[in-house]
């Protein structure tokens, strides 16, 4: 049963830096789409950035320049680096890997708030 494990979240102060990471469990196919989404309280599903295989990501206007991501495709891994980080970050963020024939898996969520 193919797993998506989150990591990393917490609470930062405005301007501080977390990073995110995601693994895949139980299978070691390279999958073809990693994105990453974001929720916050009271508003819709957001995607914060995409990247497919060897392409560029693409990132939402609200984190360009501030997130990156990062991903080991022989390791099933990615990351997502946050860095000066605002209020209206806080959010629950999600992890997603798609696969052309295996389907879409989601990770748990993990909450990053950002407060002083």
């Amino acid at each position: 049963q193919v797993q998506l494990v989150e990591s990393g979240g917490g609470l930062v102060q405005p301007g501080g830096s977390l990073k995110l990471s995601c693994a895949v469990y139980g299978t070691s196919l390279p999958f073809d789409r990693v994105e990453w989404y974001r929720r916050a309280l009271g508003k819709q599903r957001e995607l914060v950035v995409a990247v497919g295989s060897g392409g560029s990501p693409n990132y939402a206007d609200s984190v360009t320049g501030r997130f990156t991501i990062s991903r080991d495709t022989g390791k099933n891994t990615a990351s997502l680096r946050m860095d000066s980080l605002k209020p209206e970050d806080t959010a629950v963020y999600y992890c997603r890997f798609i696969h052309a024939w295996l389907g879409d898996y989601w990770g748990q969520g993990t909450q990053v708030t950002v407060s002083s």
